[in-house]
């Protein structure tokens, strides 16, 4: 082979393994034990905060968290509780992308993955429920 052949072979091999990394997908339903736990937990608490999102006082954020939107929609005495779920909430979300992430190998993915999730609760979420547009203001689904 002539170099100039040689080096040609060379830069397609590293722009398809470029461009393999780039069109390779996170399996984003993998299951592990902390995965599973981290949904136990989340799902446990969804009956707590499915109120707060109802009533509009909390919404989901374009980058994949749960925030206080309104808190003249929670009671005073009830504030430190709804800040204390939110906490947990947004603990384990940052755990989940974390988990998925590292599950999948790739735990640089974790950003993407935050992205993707953040959408798939949006697009989720009841009708009514805030949640935070591309531009990060809020808007009722």
């Amino acid at each position: 082979m002539r170099t100039l052949d040689i080096v040609r072979c060379g830069w397609l091999a590293l722009w398809l393994s470029f461009a393999g990394s780039l069109w390779a997908q996170a399996n984003l339903e993998i299951n592990t034990p902390a995965i599973a736990a981290l949904q136990s937990s989340m799902q446990k608490r969804h009956a707590e905060l499915a109120p707060l999102f109802a009533s509009g006082a909390i919404g989901l954020t374009r980058d994949g968290y749960v925030a206080l939107r309104d808190a003249n929609a929670v009671p005073l005495a009830q504030r430190q509780q709804a800040n204390g779920l939110i906490a947990a909430e947004n603990q384990d979300h940052a755990s989940l992308y974390k988990e998925i992430a590292r599950a999948n190998g790739k735990p640089e993915w974790e950003n993407d993955i935050r992205a993707t999730f953040a959408q798939r609760w949006i697009d989720k979420a009841a009708a009514g429920w805030y949640y935070q547009n591309s531009a990060g203001a809020w808007a009722r689904k």
